[in-house]
């Protein structure tokens, strides 16, 4: 966890603590904070372990970066669903049109002028 401290700015710190603290109180002030650090690191290790411990072996196969709260920005959100290749729509579907009844009977009459014609013996 670097808190975006660079060099320069906890050079700039130090300078500024020299010049607040004193040369005589800074040393003491330093071996505090030094102390500080070290409480807290001992602390998140405890926790780590314990947390460990209660989870048994399931705790290495977590995947931490998806419980960052940061990874929850709205802005990023909306961004990433505006940026996303929508699917393609569904071909539309052809329906043939529909035959007039003049169609359909032609079409009856040209197949039935493909076979022979009934014949009634009995009405001639």
């Amino acid at each position: 966890m670097s808190f975006g401290l660079t060099f320069e700015k906890l050079l700039v710190i130090g300078v500024i603590a020299v010049f607040l603290l004193g040369p005589d109180r800074l040393p003491y002030y330093a071996s505090q904070l030094a102390r500080l650090v070290r409480s807290l690191r001992q602390m998140a290790n405890g926790a780590k372990d314990r947390l460990r411990e209660e989870m048994g072996p399931d705790f290495d196969d977590v995947d931490w970066k998806k419980l960052d709260p940061r990874q929850y920005d709205p802005r990023r959100i909306i961004r990433e669903a505006l940026l996303e290749d929508d699917p393609a729509p569904p071909p539309p579907t052809v329906t043939p049109p529909r035959k007039s009844a003049y169609q359909q009977h032609k079409e009856k009459m040209e197949a039935a002028a493909g076979s022979p014609t009934p014949f009634d013996t009995e009405a001639t």
